[in-house]
């Protein structure tokens, strides 16, 4: 029989909601300000865990603009969350209190469908639900994510951070991580293969890393020479301006696999003619619509535009274990809860290198 997946902890005796500090955006495109909301009980399958680090992702910014339409006011956002075990369920054995734990961008699934069964959860079709921005019958009605000081989160959907990682700088892993290692194994990116990263921002220096260390020949593509330094730093090999057109033409067909981490929508046809026969360029910034290219620049050469979304809970586990062997994290920089107005204007205009961590010790209990 197959076990389904509780979005909303179990039914045991139970105890009490739990009052927790928070920031939320109240409208589209307003400013984030503190917020009280409350966490479910701790039921027989939960984890209650104290947030120490939450990254801050360009998702939370699209949620707070409302950029997808379909942001639920208030939003709570936050799904790159590390924190410690406060308390667990009677059902829960092998995690114990006090442990190092993350959330990523998934708490809850159907636990039935195609995707589920095959470990790949957040494809789910029949229950997906969101860290934050998710409809549920926890208290407030939607599900209210990392930037807050606590998170009752169902086992099957907490993750266990290797020992040897900082906690604050493998935050952005749960999702910057998961986002760009889960494509990377799928087209077994390893020893032999050229592949070329598209920006250098939060995604990209994370590819970079776990790319360098899965064995790969790495080339980064950005759009200007001052990242170029950077870039050698964290692994790649090679650097390509995008705007030099005598580079880009001397790369043509050099490499077997391109991963486009560019946010914002954008024309593809710089970077096409730079993949092989049957190379595949994935998308894994960008989300809705996208400027149309030019079909030669894929069919003269068999080449693959495609897509990826973030990881299964098996496969982001991995993830972890494979940054703590080789000891990757993000390069971050650590921030108050209350600056976080100011973070996004950095984010949307590049002045960040690379990703923004929010300390939690900075929001009031």
């Amino acid at each position: 029989m197959t076990k389904e997946r509780s979005t909303i902890g179990s039914q045991s005796p139970p105890n009490r909601n739990l009052p927790t500090s928070a920031y939320a955006v109240f409208e589209a495109g307003g400013d984030m300000g503190p917020f009280a909301i409350e966490r479910r009980p701790t039921g027989q399958r939960d984890v209650l865990i104290d947030i120490d680090f939450c990254g801050v992702c360009h998702t939370d910014y699209h949620y707070v603009m409302n950029s997808w339409g379909n942001a639920i006011y208030p939003v709570v956002p936050g799904h790159e969350i590390v924190g410690r075990v406060r308390a667990i369920g009677a059902a829960v054995t092998d995690l114990a209190v006090g442990q190092t734990v993350g959330v990523g961008c998934l708490v809850g699934s159907c636990g039935h469908c195609g995707a589920c069964l095959d470990g790949e959860e957040s494809y789910c079709t029949d229950g997906l639900v969101l860290t934050y921005n998710s409809p549920t019958i926890d208290p407030g009605g939607i599900t209210y994510g990392g930037f807050s000081r606590r998170i009752t989160v169902d086992r099957d959907f907490v993750l266990t951070l290797p020992a040897t990682l900082d906690m604050a700088a493998a935050a952005p892993l749960l999702c910057a991580g998961i986002t760009t290692y889960s494509p990377l194994r799928h087209w077994n990116i390893g020893p032999g293969m050229h592949i070329g990263i598209i920006g250098l921002g939060g995604l990209g220096h994370v590819a970079v890393k776990i790319a360098r260390a899965l064995g790969a020949d790495v080339t980064v593509i950005t759009t200007t020479d001052r990242k170029r330094q950077d870039a050698e730093r964290l692994g790649a090999k090679h650097c390509l301006v995008s705007s030099d057109q005598a580079a880009m033409s001397a790369a043509a067909a050099s490499l077997d696999f391109l991963l486009n981490t560019v946010p914002v929508p954008h024309c593809f046809d710089p970077y096409l003619p730079l993949l092989k026969r049957d190379g595949v360029m994935c998308l894994v910034g960008a989300f809705g619509q996208t400027p149309s290219f030019d079909t030669n620049n894929i069919n003269m050469q068999r080449r693959t535009v495609t897509g990826s979304f973030i990881g299964g809970l098996r496969e982001t586990q991995e993830m972890l274990d494979f940054c703590g062997a080789h000891g990757i994290v993000a390069d971050i920089e650590l921030i108050p809860m209350q600056d976080i107005n100011l973070a996004f204007n950095r984010l949307i205009t590049g002045q960040v290198g690379y990703r923004l961590v929010i300390d939690m010790s900075s929001l009031a209990e």
